[in-house]
């Protein structure tokens, strides 16, 4: 799998790279070395750092919902997607929309004004990874 970046805004200059995600670890800036794992991802959960353990779980992901440490009560849901945005908690109430995301860019709110692009990508990377890194 070839890398990918997540540039600051709307554009894809490497100078303006702030994580570089390989398939299973994102990297804080633009390489690879075991030293700059942010996150490990086994596609359901999220852990910190660069193992596996249980305790190190910072996410669960469900395919719909994402929540807070190693479980899926409803109670400890942090946010939604429906595919397009990103709501904030365990609804889809276009006032709690916090991100569009479409396969190139990250949007501040409910629209895709380019004025509204606070991130750009080159390639997929789960949603549970892309949260981490935005907050």
């Amino acid at each position: 799998m070839a890398e990918i970046h997540l540039y600051r805004g709307n554009n894809s200059y490497s100078s303006n790279i702030l994580f570089t995600w390989d398939g299973k670890c994102l990297y804080k800036g633009n390489n690879t070395y075991s030293s700059n794992i942010l996150y490990t991802w086994d596609g359901k959960h999220l852990y910190k750092g660069n193992n596996t353990y249980s305790s190190n779980i910072i996410y669960t992901w469900d395919g719909k919902s994402l929540y807070r440490g190693n479980n899926t009560y409803s109670s400890n849901i942090l946010f939604t997607w429906d595919g397009k945005c990103l709501y904030k908690g365990n609804n889809t109430y276009s006032s709690n929309i916090l991100y569009t995301i479409d396969s190139q860019h990250i949007y501040l709110g409910n629209n895709t004004y380019s004025s509204n692009i606070i991130y750009t990508k080159n390639g997929l990377i789960p949603i549970a990874v892309l949260i981490a890194a935005m907050q």
